[in-house]
């Protein structure tokens, strides 16, 4: 596996545990703000664990300080969509998918070679 796909795929699990950090006690109103904190605040520990690896593996691999930026970017908006959906029941429209459109726009600004 190149550098590039395990900087990719350690930055997916990254974001799954940060999506379910930041957003899974939504689903659990009546637990209280600190057990939601607490527990988001355990979960971010393992984000941790594979967003600094990922990071670093990434930028000895020669990849810019903003292509990982909005790599991760698009990465979260995937898992974002993802578990929003199928976790959450919401429902994604179309002037979502179309605000996302515009930030893989700005991957293609970041990634040229100008």
């Amino acid at each position: 596996m190149t550098s590039t796909m395990l900087t990719i795929v350690l930055l997916t699990i990254s974001n799954v545990f940060m999506t379910v950090a930041w957003y899974g006690h939504l689903k659990y109103p009546q637990a209280t703000l600190w057990m939601a904190i607490l527990v988001a605040w355990g979960i971010a520990l393992f984000e941790y664990c594979f967003q600094v690896p990922a990071n670093r593996i990434g930028n000895q691999a020669g990849i810019t300080l903003p292509q990982l930026k909005i790599m991760q970017e698009v990465i979260t908006l995937v898992v974002f969509c993802v578990f929003a959906s199928t976790c959450m029941g919401y429902k994604i429209t179309w002037n979502y998918y179309a605000g996302f459109a515009f930030v893989l726009v700005g991957v293609f600004f970041v990634y040229l070679k100008w």
